[in-house]
């Protein structure tokens, strides 16, 4: 129950899903929270169920400027950030690509990309400073293939862009100890998930070899890994929970 113990985590988007799973995990491992989203409801009800170890902090992943008050409210309740899980994401419109408005793709690669961009750059000198650090940027298997069931350029186009600043921020940061991997879901049962199929299963389950859906927790266990000690040989990699959808 101490996998985390005395470490400092960032968790972006952690009001519900995966993140508000990856909160809970990390609380549960001993490390101290920080929780943003923009659903303040959500994410202030998550940081009461949890405890002291937790705070909670409304932002806007696409605005520098919240990042910049992110960190230093973060060093300024916790003393420093070991750990920063760039989490938040929109699965953004299915639509064919010229289908696809100007708006709507400029919207869904800020969200995606650009955010694990601004919090790489937000965290990294308080992580430099220190001479440690992991950074865990979720992706998708859509990071890795293209074909995998939802029409939208946007999307694929930002979950392969994490996957490749993950890898350049990698080779640059070894030098301070700093560790930055990339985690590539498959079906996972969140309400992004729920809202994007209006199923729990169905059609997607012929997709997957281990034939059903995974608990968001499922996700957790290997983002803990990333930010535990226990990899800390593992830097500028891709790790795909996908129950085998991409092993053909």
């Amino acid at each position: 129950m101490d996998r985390l113990k005395d470490k400092v985590a960032v968790i972006t988007g952690a009001a519900r899903g995966m993140g508000a799973s990856h909160a809970r995990v990390f609380a549960r491992e001993g490390a101290k929270v920080v929780l943003t989203d923009l659903n303040v409801e959500a994410g202030a009800a998550l940081a009461a169920e949890i405890g002291p170890s937790a705070v909670f902090l409304k932002q806007d992943v696409t605005s520098p400027a919240d990042w910049q008050k992110v960190i230093k409210q973060a060093v300024d309740a916790f003393g420093t950030i070991d750990i920063l899980v760039n989490n938040a994401g929109v699965l953004g419109p299915m639509a064919s690509t010229e289908q696809l408005t100007d708006a709507d793709y400029q919207f869904v690669c800020a969200v995606n990309q650009h955010s694990v961009f601004h919090g790489m750059k937000a965290v990294l000198p308080t992580m430099v400073k220190a001479g440690r650090g992991s950074i865990v940027n979720i992706s998708s298997i859509a990071g890795m293939a293209a074909n995998y069931g939802f029409p939208s350029l946007a999307y694929v186009a930002s979950k392969f862009a994490v996957r490749g600043m993950t890898k350049a921020t990698a080779m640059e940061y070894g030098k301070h100890n700093i560790r930055v991997n990339s985690v590539h879901p498959g079906f996972i049962q969140t309400p992004m998930m729920v809202e994007a199929t209006d199923e729990v299963g169905g059609e997607a389950l012929a997709q997957i070899p281990l034939g059903r859906i995974a608990d968001p927790s499922e996700v957790s266990n290997l983002v803990l890994f990333l930010a535990s000690d226990e990899s800390s040989y593992i830097t500028g990699s891709e790790h795909l929970v996908d129950a085998g959808m991409l092993a053909h």
